[in-house]
């Protein structure tokens, strides 16, 4: 089914038709990557509705659903930096069980099961494993923090960067999550500082494949860089 005709979506197809140009068939995996607050998962979720118009079979999964326990993610304290960048993730999970699956079905006819979650945040533990399988074409398209750091880089064909002030970004999680909406205050500086840990390694704005000014979610609009 077609979307109505918006700003957003208008830009979603235009997306869409750049992935197309050099993934034309197989298994794709595309990355919606941006600080917390950026609307990942709205973007993502609306792209995989865009993606599917043309027909093809879309799956979509978060990092948020391959987080560490607890335990892990604290152990260098409740507002490290360091920990919210370096610990958050089980990314040896996010491989073993989705991302490798999800390639090898294109050798498999679509026979190999992934798994699109493999945690629950809320309740600190494991979901029950469920495996999907998919056609030989398809679609994965992946939302979360970090998505462009160095170990995640080869995992991806695409990615896109969601650009948002930092003002409007901690704005839209003290909406979400009741947190302080001063990007300044202390309670924010495990997120604000392990962010930026997060530029200073992995650059990426540079990485991404597109950028996209997402300040206002209704009218998210391309960003060139500016190499001169």
């Amino acid at each position: 089914m077609r979307l109505p005709t918006t700003p957003a979506t208008s830009l979603l197809r235009d997306l869409r038709s750049e992935v197309r140009q050099n993934n034309r068939g197989g298994r794709v995996i595309l990355a919606v990557d941006g600080v917390d607050g950026a609307g990942k998962s709205t973007f993502a979720d609306a792209f995989a509705e865009v993606v599917a118009e043309d027909g093809s079979a879309v799956y979509r999964a978060s990092l948020d659903d391959f987080h560490r326990p607890r335990a892990e993610r604290y152990a260098r304290g409740r507002r490290s930096p360091e920990g919210f960048y370096l610990d958050s993730y089980d990314y040896a999970t996010f491989r073993r069980v989705l991302i490798d699956p999800f390639r090898d079905g294109a050798q498999t006819g679509g026979a190999t099961g992934f798994q699109l979650a493999a945690f629950d945040l809320q309740r600190d533990s494991p979901v029950e494993a469920a495996w999907v399988t998919a056609p030989r074409d398809a679609v994965l398209i992946v939302d979360g923090i970090f998505a462009n750091r160095p170990e995640l880089r080869g995992v991806w064909n695409w990615s896109v960067w969601l650009e948002v002030p930092e003002e409007i970004a901690f704005a839209r999680m003290a909406l979400r999550d009741g947190t302080d909406p001063d990007p300044a205050a202390e309670t924010n500086a495990r997120y604000r500082d392990g962010q930026a840990l997060y530029f200073r390694e992995a650059r990426p704005r540079a990485e991404a494949s597109v950028i996209v000014d997402n300040a206002d979610l209704a009218h998210p609009r391309r960003v060139f860089l500016d190499y001169c």
